[in-house]
């Protein structure tokens, strides 16, 4: 069992950070690799050949592992999810009559893209609503979205746990009414890779798309993507020098080359070296690796268990757990309780959370421990009781 890792964060006493789905603070680690990764900057000097190429590599490979894909030659590194769905979206076919499946509130980033997609092609954006009952909500969301799957879908776009409470989609059942009908499978994981275990092997999405900023704990303007055999031969975003092969040889490059790198390679952003944020993103994923994703996910469920169970008592609505990770709740206001006035008592005493879609959004950590909760606890009963 893990134990409490607020000695590695810079959070100082007095503030309550139970919001690591907005953004996640740097680990003293981290934020040391992107110290030495800026001050490298001021030395190009030393910057060689090697460093455009090697870090890159080594950041595929850690994500490799993370995500259980064997080869890493399917990672492609992405400044946003906004990209990556894209460059999903550009090389994935949808005719006239055919449907793209979505859920309700969806996060924008991957919706834009879907939306164009239709509207250009003739096609049909079919979202799963949210259903209005309290208790069962996730059950019966997961019930629809597989009916809503039939022979005229081309494409499914998820994310594993819902951005705005934590509601998870049984990936395993989409991915096998997808292969029934031939659709795409394209996951957006921001909220869940890297505090919920995603095997890549056993789930077998077209696409994982994922934000580096929340859960895998790097730097902002950096994600990683892995793109299936469905995109090895598609068109790139953009078209960069570094993803053609023999890129490694700069006194080459004005010899104009054809062909890509393999595999995923093609998708990956331009100056996709990224001196700063790669080693930064790298030392996020070694932390991850070595304390286990699946015991990250132990670590907060107790944390967090009775805490839920105490606010379920004072009335309010939260998920069953086979329908949410516990590293992503959306809690749901009783009738009646002030919203503006919970923000308002939870802010006053430095405990940051999110609001979204209607619920209070609480994200632990590693970082977090009782007195955290305690500390929630202790605004919100300021308010209901």
């Amino acid at each position: 069992m893990l134990t409490c890792k607020k000695h590695l964060f810079s959070i100082p006493d007095g503030i309550t950070y139970l919001n690591c789905s907005y953004m996640s603070p740097l680990s003293k680690p981290v934020e040391q690799a992107g110290i030495n990764g800026l001050l490298r900057k001021s030395r190009p000097w030393e910057i060689t050949i090697p460093d455009f190429f090697e870090p890159v590599e080594m950041l595929k490979q850690l994500f490799s592992r993370l995500v259980n894909v064997p080869d890493a030659q399917r990672i492609a590194l992405v400044p946003s999810v906004s990209f990556g769905i894209a460059a999903a979206a550009k090389n994935l076919v949808v005719h006239q009559g055919q449907n793209i499946v979505v859920v309700d509130e969806i996060f924008p980033s991957n919706y834009y893209s879907w939306q164009r997609l239709v509207e250009e092609n003739g096609a049909t954006l079919k979202v799963v609503k949210r259903p209005a009952e309290a208790v069962g909500r996730g059950k019966l969301w997961n019930e629809w979205l597989l009916d809503a799957i039939d022979s005229k879908t081309a494409v499914v776009a998820l994310p594993h746990a819902h951005w705005t409470d934590g509601t998870l989609f049984d990936l395993k059942a989409v991915r096998n009414r997808t292969k029934d009908v031939g659709a795409a499978l394209i996951i957006d994981g921001t909220q869940s890779v890297g505090a919920l275990p995603f095997d890549v092997a056993e789930i077998q999405p077209d696409a994982l798309v994922c934000g580096g900023y929340k859960w895998l704990m790097g730097a902002y303007g950096l994600g990683l993507a892995y793109f299936g055999e469905r995109f090895d031969n598609g068109k790139p975003i953009e078209e960069n020098w570094i993803n053609r092969l023999g890129s490694e040889n700069f006194e080459n490059l004005t010899n104009f080359q054809p062909a890509y790198k393999p595999a995923a390679n093609r998708y990956c952003m331009g100056e996709n070296s990224q001196f700063i944020a790669v080693p930064m993103l790298s030392k996020a994923l070694e932390l991850l690796l070595e304390w286990g994703v699946s015991n990250i996910q132990d670590y907060v469920h107790h944390l967090s268990s009775p805490y839920l169970l105490e606010l379920e008592n004072l009335g309010f609505g939260i998920e069953a757990t086979k329908w949410r990770g516990s590293h992503l709740v959306g809690v749901r206001l009783p009738q009646g309780l002030d919203f503006l006035a919970v923000k308002k008592a939870t802010s006053e005493r430095g405990v940051f959370v999110s609001y979204r879609g209607g619920a209070m959004r609480i994200s632990p950590h590693l970082y977090n421990d009782d007195n955290d909760f305690e500390r929630l606890m202790e605004a919100v009963k300021s308010v209901c009781l």
